[in-house]
């Protein structure tokens, strides 16, 4: 784990990362360290989109129990979600990236000045324009993500957080992650490298505890590492195996970009040396998860440095430097 290790290093010494933790597991072999002003390896971190395929698992579980079906129209589950093509988004393209809604609201600057709550992003997200007829093209849409989890709450009358702390952190024992604070002091969390401070921004009271659906969670790696593991070698604690084995393959055939419900799934995103099979997320926060299926090997990175770009150039040199370690 040398390379990785260095790459890291380097990255705290000249100031560009703050804190990060590097988690790597295949079979008995676990390397767990922490970087920087990271208090330890099980750290605190604001992981962003990382929290889309756990959004995902919450969902898929009404799946599973026959309450929704991936092919239900949005409509179905809000009403409000009317007028002209959106009777046509299916809850299979608010997962896979094909609903055509915004990745944020036009309005998304406006609504976080004003600190407004969630309902607020949903009912923009039932009046946003669509970008194109669902289901034939893949664009990146966080509103798809956060009317998914909208679905959920409406369908068990409870709110999201504390339904997927019930039914995915707590049997998968995460007992460090949460969708928003959590109960936690901020204080007790990494500080996220914002270039602009505001009362909006990712370190303030208002996102931190906001519990954005499509990227609010808090989390640490041990636990990322776990939820991974929960589809690398499904065991039917939260979804049933062959509803695990579905989110991680693509569910876009035929479109120009692979995707799966809640997991990123287009090979060569995390570098060199994964498996076209590889399945993962970032988070615009500075993190990074993904899994391999063929070889068995899982990589956690959570760092306090937003990305520079969708594939971030220290993120993949870590991901290109553990698979060449661990695998050879």
């Amino acid at each position: 784990m040398d390379k990785a290790v260095a790459l890291l290093d380097a990255a705290v010494a000249c100031g560009d990362v703050s804190a990060a933790c590097l988690r790597v597991a295949r079979g008995g072999f676990v390397f767990s360290r922490s970087f920087g002003a990271a208090r330890s390896p099980d750290s605190v971190f604001l992981v962003a989109s990382l929290t889309k395929p756990m959004t995902a698992a919450a969902v898929m579980t009404l799946v599973d129990a026959g309450d929704i079906a991936l092919s239900d129209a949005v409509s179905s589950c809000i009403p409000e979600f009317t007028g002209g093509s959106r009777g046509r988004v299916k809850i299979r393209d608010i997962l896979a990236h094909t609903s055509g809604l915004p990745d944020m609201l036009p309005e998304n600057i406006e609504l976080r000045t004003r600190h407004a709550p969630l309902s607020a992003f949903v009912a923009g997200s039932c009046r946003a324009p669509l970008l194109f007829e669902p289901g034939f093209r893949y664009s990146y849409q966080s509103m798809g993500t956060l009317l998914a989890a909208e679905i959920v709450q409406r369908a068990k009358g409870i709110a999201f957080r504390e339904f997927l702390r019930e039914t995915v952190f707590e049997p998968l024992g995460m007992a460090a992650t949460s969708l928003g604070l959590g109960g936690r002091r901020i204080a007790a969390t990494e500080r996220c490298q914002t270039e602009a401070p505001s009362d909006w921004d990712w370190n303030s009271p208002y996102w931190r505890d906001l519990g954005a659906p499509w990227g609010g969670a808090h989390s640490t790696t041990g636990d990322i590492a776990a939820f991974i593991e929960s589809f690398l070698h499904p065991d039917g604690r939260v979804l049933r195996r062959a509803t695990a084995a579905q989110m991680i393959i693509d569910q876009n055939g035929g479109l120009d970009h692979p995707h799966s419900f809640g997991w990123a799934v287009k090979p060569g995103m995390f570098g060199a040396g994964c498996s076209p099979r590889t399945f993962g997320h970032f988070g615009a926060t500075g993190t990074m998860a993904w899994a391999d299926p063929d070889t068995g090997l899982s990589c956690v990175l959570l760092t306090t440095r937003p990305l520079v770009e969708p594939r971030d150039v220290l993120h993949i040199g870590v991901s290109e430097a553990v698979a060449r370690a661990v695998t050879g």
